[in-house]
């Protein structure tokens, strides 16, 4: 049995064979909508939160998951004898980082390590797995530790919303800005980097859009090798089956995943985003 246990929040959405694996505690973050407050994934899947915000005329917002959450996980798995790697979304784009660390200083002493990504979502999915394969050999926390921060330096995220209004309301559009106004009829490619979304460029068609996803994801990959795929959308399961078609018609994978847009970060990017991450260069 693993002594390593890793906790993750909500807005990393890992594939059901994961979950079905491994236990893997997720502090929700809460998305507030009226006078509603809703758990990630708990209260509200995504499915019926992409078909309710494409049609509510009262847009949500959203708050991290709390210390206190956080604390009661890793109180939990301190009984257990764990020792815990928590890890999280980008802590310029979400309060998770600041929450999961305010945790840990709950608890001194305790053999707990909190790492910010850089990253999010569906370019997380690879290394969380390999982190996961490691702790489950016996691999230590500082093992695990050092695995998951050499993956964060070799992985990739491109996505493309349907609409950029979203990410207007939402202000998580960083050097993305450039794109509003005159730019919403057109789809707009944008990648996150440095742990925040920058906008790269736009296009005319969402055919377009995709064939330019994969196009940047073959530059960034630079023929770094095994590379790991991972699809994500916002209530667009058929368009994410598109890229990921496109995407293994020219790049031999070691391996791929889909998964949907949690609705926390679907309040920013909207119903019909998809996004593009990679693993490359970590076997």
């Amino acid at each position: 049995m693993s002594k390593v246990a890793l906790v993750l929040e909500s807005t990393t959405v890992l594939p059901k064979e994961i979950t079905s694996k491994y236990k893997i505690p997720s502090p929700p973050a809460i998305i507030i909508w009226g006078e509603e407050e809703l758990k990630d994934g708990v209260d509200i899947q995504p499915e019926e939160f992409y078909t309710r915000l494409a049609s509510s005329t009262e847009h949500p917002s959203t708050s991290q998951a709390t210390p206190v959450m956080f604390k009661e996980v890793y109180e939990s798995l301190l009984a257990e004898g764990k020792d815990i790697l928590a890890i999280t979304i980008s802590s310029k784009l979400s309060g998770m980082y600041n929450s999961a660390f305010q945790a840990k200083e709950m608890f001194p002493g305790a053999n707990i390590e909190v790492l910010d990504s850089r990253y999010g979502a569906i370019a997380l999915i690879w290394p969380l797995i390999k982190v996961l394969e490691a702790a489950e050999a016996g691999a230590t926390l500082a093992e695990c530790k050092v695995l998951a921060e050499k993956a964060f330096n070799n992985v990739g995220l491109f996505v493309t919303p349907e609409e950029l209004k979203y990410l207007h309301r939402g202000g998580r559009i960083g050097s993305s800005q450039r794109f509003i106004g005159t730019a919403l009829n057109f789809k707009p490619i944008i990648e996150l980097t440095g742990g925040v979304l920058e906008g790269l460029e736009r296009v005319r068609t969402r055919k377009k859009a995709l064939d330019r996803l994969v196009e940047l994801l073959i530059e960034r990959i630079d023929g770094r090798t095994p590379v790991y795929l991972g699809v994500t959308h916002a209530n667009a399961p058929d368009v994410a089956a598109e890229l990921l078609e496109k995407a293994e018609s020219l790049i031999e994978s070691k391996g791929s995943v889909t998964t949907p847009v949690s609705p926390a970060i679907g309040v920013h990017l909207g119903p019909g985003t998809v996004g593009i991450g990679f693993m490359a260069g970590i076997e």
